[in-house]
């Protein structure tokens, strides 16, 4: 404001004083020290640690956080680091401006932090230093990995994973889920049963949080116990092992269920014939000659539980002789659906009978006449189904489409590499389960039909992680060849978690 006033103005200029001790000139302050003096006549890292000993566990990558807590990170990552800070006494007494990794070799059993530090010394006059502090790691495995090391057997609680079905496909889309959250890392041994998977933790702990988690994927009901393995009559400590019963609703996807009366009331008066579309923490139905849906949650469904009339290992595949739509696509709890008659005929009967059903499907928006389809041969079953004997009077139709059939080209590919795989759990087999040729077979196809179902519907593999199949090599012949209407997974998704997955390879890996 003065100098637009044209009004004369003094420059300020800042004075400089010669240092006490050693005579240079310098810019003034409380001390009346340069720098280099300062630091010499006063230490601000005087009583601060320089070096610390802290335990690692090499089984399990965790660090000791005294008295009992085990830390998990990565050399060099935030979590060490700042527990690193965290194990330095006295550093209240400083300010902490920068820590920073000073790097060693991996072996070497050496971490060096570099830290930078203030505090105010002489009259007030504030002094930043910078120091390194060496930790040296000792190994020393945690309570967990030694109980493993010395008998993998003796565990403190397991977790029996059950479902009554006849096959094992939704073990195979847990055992993703599993994989994808890390859920089972504290398991000490996985070990597949007739019906299911026993899952052995050394902590309570550690087998509630993952029944917690089968809870929010899977619509289940759960009951514990325990039994008294050791008492100490002195110290009045009691050691326990507690076992968790967990069993899975007996109804999967694609399976048709004929509902009971007062489920069927209780929602609308829905169905009764129904579809299983999608089973999460809820189960989704479908009435496929009307498209109304509903969800069931776990309480509601072991409330008044039902099992399937016919399962997805019954289903029996038509031919398409002619589709006439019905009604317009809509979309049906996140799914596009289209009523449709269609007139079907099985493939078994080629040659043998001029038989035709006349049907109601939801599939209109996918089928054309010579596709193939699956659905549930009602008309030659011979079901004894008590809650389908209670709807007298009922017309039950002779056939319901469940989904579209690719089989026929599939037959091109059979024997083909695909170009993307999954991970799986160490799991170790039961010297009681079948070990036959049979059993085998059984579950080799079974997985198959698993890999298929998550090559038609992206809903299914949108939670769980594919990897790139380093032994794929495609060829242009095979592409075409091969028909471009068989589903398959996009490249893309592939890609999106490649990046994750090479870096986690040895870090998902399990332990036994």
């Amino acid at each position: 404001m003065a100098e637009e006033a044209g009004m004369f103005v003094v420059h300020q200029t800042i004075g400089s004083v010669l240092c006490c001790k050693c005579g240079i000139p310098m810019a003034p302050n409380a001390a009346n020290m340069c720098v280099k003096c300062l630091r010499s006549e006063v230490d601000i890292t005087e009583g601060l640690q320089k070096n610390v000993i802290i335990i690692h566990c090499p089984e399990c990558d965790t660090y000791l956080q005294p008295p009992r807590t085990w830390i998990r990170a990565q050399l060099e990552s935030k979590e060490l680091l700042t527990f690193c800070v965290k194990r330095l006494k006295n550093l209240n007494k400083v300010r902490l401006v920068h820590a920073e990794f000073i790097w060693t070799e991996p072996h070497s059993k050496r971490i060096k932090v570099k830290l930078k530090v203030q505090k105010e010394v002489l009259n007030g006059a504030i002094l930043e230093q910078t120091y390194t502090v060496e930790y040296v790691v000792q190994d020393q495995m945690c309570e967990s990995c030694t109980r493993v090391q010395a008998n993998p057997d003796q565990w403190v609680a397991a977790v029996q994973l059950r479902q009554h079905v006849s096959h094992r496909r939704t073990f195979f889309y847990l055992e993703q889920l599993i994989l994808r959250h890390d859920a089972a890392v504290r398991a000490i041994r996985i070990k597949q049963m007739d019906q299911g998977i026993d899952f052995f933790f050394g902590n309570r702990s550690h087998a509630v949080k993952f029944v917690e988690f089968l809870g929010k994927v899977a619509p289940i009901k759960s009951r514990h116990d325990k039994q008294l393995v050791s008492h100490d009559t002195k110290s009045n400590n009691y050691n326990y092992k507690f076992t968790f019963s967990v069993e899975i609703c007996p109804v999967c996807r694609e399976d048709l269920i004929c509902l009971p009366p007062k489920a069927a009331i209780s929602l609308g008066n829905l169905g009764p014939l129904v579809i299983c579309t999608k089973v999460t923490n809820n189960i989704a139905l479908l009435d496929p000659f009307t498209l109304r849906h509903c969800f069931l949650d776990a309480d509601q469904y072991w409330r008044t539980s039902f099992k399937s009339l016919l399962s997805s290992r019954q289903l029996v595949e038509y031919i398409v002789l002619d589709v006439e739509i019905v009604a317009a696509e809509v979309n049906v709890g996140g799914s596009k659906y289209a009523l449709a008659d269609a007139q079907v005929a099985r493939v078994s009967d080629f040659g043998k009978n001029d038989t035709i059903f006349n049907v109601r499907t939801h599939l209109g928006h996918l089928l054309n006449p010579g596709d193939y389809a699956l659905g549930f041969d009602l008309y030659g079953a011979n079901s004894n189904d008590i809650e389908l004997d209670k709807y007298k009077g009922m017309v039950v139709p002779d056939v319901i489409l469940m989904k579209k059939s690719y089989e026929e080209k599939r037959q091109r590919k059979r024997g083909k590499p695909r170009a993307w795989k999954l991970k799986s759990l160490g799991m170790e087999v039961d010297d009681t389960t079948a070990k036959g040729r049979n059993e085998e077979e059984k579950r080799d196809s079974e997985y198959e039909q698993f890999l298929r179902d998550l090559e038609e519907n992206p809903d299914l593999r949108f939670n769980i992680s594919l990897y790139r199949n380093e032994e794929y090599q495609p060829s242009e012949m095979a592409s075409v060849t091969d028909g471009e209407d068989l589903p398959s997974v996009p490249l893309d998704e592939l890609l999106a978690d490649l990046d994750l997955s090479d870096e986690e390879d040895g870090e998902s890996s399990m332990r036994e």
